[in-house]
């Protein structure tokens, strides 16, 4: 049975069989994440989100990042997850069904915190947590049958959880069945114009899989077989499938199968990972067009045609909202706008998705000359890659065209630790200062020799505006 198997890998995991460039990838992850957290300190989904759980006070419990304020872990789990998620700047695994694993970090400190775990601890079950989502995205695809990709991921919070907490195998099924029966999420989610909800979805499911495995701890059981049973996960949800060799598994020859960590995108762009080529071919044709025709080119584009691939197509370059996003949570997830804006200011940042610009004249109308297009040679290209073909016609007749196929933080084209360090520093030293910037440097750097996580959350404080 699947949940005897996954329960059984989450208790035999242990730090030892990690290899160092695991641990050193969980040390980036957790960088990344943190700086993706407090750069989204003020947006209102974070804010709600936040005051949810300081309604609740756990002198025990997990910090709600960014205050002082300790709540119960499932709740620390929510708002810190909502954090995370919501500039849609955090890491990303592309497989049969998508996923942005580093999700699971926010309800992995939570449990680590209010149980005094070590950095090693912390790092062997974010390396857990990854491996079950990844293993489970490659192995059945949700988003065709109308479920959100999410719904892997009480599943590999309540196991990231469940060792934490130290529990048993027995226990730890316990866990997975109780996080599987209650938390299949709707695709509607990311469909048409975005809301609130598509930075809170996973934080969401993850504070049911912490709370699915406290509930294990306390003696609480689950209906089996959660995954095979004849109303289980696969009849109602998945589809058939079968898991591979996990990381380090036990019943497999030691090494044999790589820690999925390895194989998971940072994001050097805030878009959607798929519009990540998209918008560097598009700053890379800008930069020809330029070249060729001066400032006065990008006032004469006439039509701009992104050639992508069927799952790209599907989630940011088919709905009619791409063309006219009215929030961030849309215009993040629209291949016109990522492109468009690209193209008139050679770069995407936080700043391109606030309100004023959103609604820019000019990029509307530049979003309006933007047509997608399937390319038949691109199609199976993805997962192993996500090429976007740009091309740009002037209404001189002449024609640019540049195609990215591996972005910057691919594992193809990784972030260096620097890169990710700068990128960390950028988002993080408005809200904790440069000093603090530096220390969070240290202890995540040498996270393998912290002794209680409880160190790291004091650090998280976000100063007051001025």
């Amino acid at each position: 049975m699947i949940a005897d198997r996954l329960a059984e890998y989450a208790r035999s995991l242990s730090y030892g069989d990690l290899p160092p460039a695991v641990v050193h990838e969980v040390k980036r992850r957790l960088l990344d994440s943190i700086g993706c957290a407090m750069s989204a300190f003020h947006a209102q989904p974070c804010r709600i989100a936040r005051h949810l759980a300081q309604s609740v006070n756990a002198s025990d419990g997990a910090t709600v990042w960014g205050t002082n304020h300790r709540t119960l872990p499932d709740l620390a789990a929510f708002a810190n997850g909502t954090l995370v998620r919501y500039l849609d700047f955090n890491d990303t695994y592309l497989a049969k069904e998508p996923a942005h694993p580093s999700d699971n970090i926010a309800p992995v400190l939570a449990v680590a915190e209010a149980g005094r775990a070590t950095g090693r601890q912390v790092i062997l079950a974010i390396a857990l947590a990854y491996e079950i989502q990844c293993r489970l995205c490659d192995a059945a695809a949700l988003r065709p049958r109308g479920w959100d990709h999410v719904t892997y991921g009480p599943f590999s919070s309540a196991l990231a959880a469940a060792k934490l907490l130290k529990l048993s195998a027995a226990k730890s099924l316990q866990a997975v069945n109780l996080a599987g029966v209650a938390n299949v999420a709707l695709r509607q989610t990311r469909v048409g114009d975005l809301s609130m909800w598509k930075a809170c979805a996973f934080s969401n499911a993850a504070r049911n899989g912490v709370f699915a495995a406290t509930l294990a701890q306390h003696g609480m059981t689950g209906p089996s077989s959660i995954f095979e049973g004849d109303k289980g996960f696969m009849k109602l949800v998945s589809g058939s499938f079968d898991l591979p060799a996990f990381g380090g598994e036990k019943v497999q020859p030691q090494g044999s199968a790589l820690f999925k960590i390895l194989d998971t995108y940072i994001k050097h762009y805030p878009v959607e990972y798929h519009a990540q080529t998209a918008v560097e071919a598009a700053i890379a044709v800008r930069d020809e067009l330029l070249k060729s025709e001066g400032p006065e080119g990008l006032a004469s584009i006439s039509a701009v045609e992104i050639g992508s691939y069927d799952v790209a197509i599907e989630i940011i370059g088919r709905d009619p909202e791409k063309w006219h996003p009215q929030t961030r949570e849309t215009a993040d997830h629209s291949f016109p706008y990522c492109v468009a804006v690209a193209l008139l200011d050679g770069t995407v940042t936080l700043r391109s998705f606030e309100e004023k610009r959103l609604h820019d004249p000019i990029l509307q109308s530049l979003m309006q000359k933007v047509g997608v297009v399937p390319q038949p040679e691109l199609i199976g290209c993805y997962p192993v890659a996500m090429p976007t073909r740009l091309t740009v016609t002037t209404t001189s007749g002449k024609t640019y065209v540049a195609q990215r196929d591996y972005p910057l933080g691919h594992p193809r084209h990784a972030m260096s630790d620097r890169e990710v360090e700068q990128k960390f520093s950028l988002l993080t030293s408005r809200q904790l200062g440069p000093a603090r910037v530096r220390k969070i440097l240290d202890v995540i750097w040498d996270l393998d020799g912290v002794k209680d996580m409880g160190v790291l959350m004091t650090l998280l404080k976000v100063r007051r505006r001025n």
